[in-house]
């Protein structure tokens, strides 16, 4: 589903404001972040600009700053609703503007290094809210040879990060998006990911945890890794009754996190022991008060 972002006051849309507060949980990796101008296509890298700037970029922290989004990390630009909103990358940011996309941009790089390679509103931002950074493409478009042969250059002088550490931090930003502080401790160590593209599967110990769903950008989680969410203390919802079905009707629902919202993973659970995952159709608060309707579409049971 789209999300249409075509005036200012889409800087306030719940999609928006949700997506900047998460991003506050986020943190880099590596020594140096790579700042870049959004696209109108996405996800981003499968844009025109994007597919060269990745020539250069790859292997490097990169960041697209995007309004009313804020920023996106590149190992979320496949995550909805990042990956599915319309929004014009031409024209003049306003002061609102700047300011949501410079307060998130300028705590998430923290104190890295940054390699601004944008221009326009993009690079106000930039100037007018981090310390220091370098400017790759101040004299020409960044999709120019001679912007991207300077970020080339200056790329040089910081170590590229390994596929494995990458590919673990991307899993654990997906999870820290989707269940809050902690959500990293469902993907450990020892993962090891297999499948085709758009879907991944996630194992750990010979034990699949969940699976890695590309066109949501998000993780759908085993009865396994259930169990892991549940220790966090997050997205549960309780029954007191034997799950037998694929459907969980509100009103066998004892109680629910009240941070569930409709199309969160959920992991049930009766009796302390965990009976199912699955999709919420309610939030939280609605699945307790509701007399009837669908609580959660129930993917996998245990029993």
């Amino acid at each position: 589903m789209k999300v249409i972002c075509s005036i200012e006051e889409s800087l306030h849309r719940p999609e928006a404001v949700r997506w900047r507060e998460r991003m506050r949980l986020m943190r880099p990796l590596g020594d140096v972040v790579v700042v870049l101008p959004c696209s109108m296509k996405k996800p981003y890298s499968t844009s025109r600009s994007h597919r060269k700037f990745t020539g250069v970029t790859r292997g490097f922290q990169e960041l697209i700053l995007t309004s009313p989004f804020g920023i996106c990390p590149r190992e979320l630009e496949n995550t909805y609703p990042i990956s599915s909103y319309d929004v014009s990358t031409i024209g003049e940011w306003s002061h609102e503007e700047k300011k949501l996309v410079g307060d998130v941009l300028r705590e998430y790089v923290g104190d890295l290094d940054v390699i601004a390679h944008v221009d326009g509103g993009y690079l106000e931002v930039c100037m007018e809210y981090l310390d220091s950074f370098t400017a790759t493409s101040m004299k020409s478009r960044p999709t120019s040879p001679e912007a991207l042969e300077r970020l080339k250059r200056e790329l040089k002088s910081y170590e590229k990060i390994p596929p494995r550490e990458r590919l673990l931090h991307m899993l654990r930003s997906v999870a820290v998006y989707q269940f809050g502080p902690g959500g990293e401790r469902i993907i450990p160590e020892d993962c090891r990911v297999t499948g085709r593209y758009h879907r991944k599967i996630l194992k750990s110990d010979g034990t699949q945890i969940g699976t890695f769903m590309m066109d949501r950008g998000l993780i759908s989680l085993s009865p396994e890794g259930g169990r892991s969410l549940y220790m966090l203390g997050v997205k549960w919802v309780e029954i007191d009754f034997n799950l037998e079905s694929n459907t969980l009707f509100a009103p066998g629902v004892s109680d629910a996190d009240t941070g569930i919202i409709p199309g969160d993973e959920v992991v049930i659970v009766h009796g302390g022991e965990v009976a199912g995952v699955g999709r919420a159709v309610l939030s939280g608060d609605e699945m307790v008060r509701a007399e009837r309707g669908v609580a959660v579409r129930v993917r996998r049971r245990t029993g």
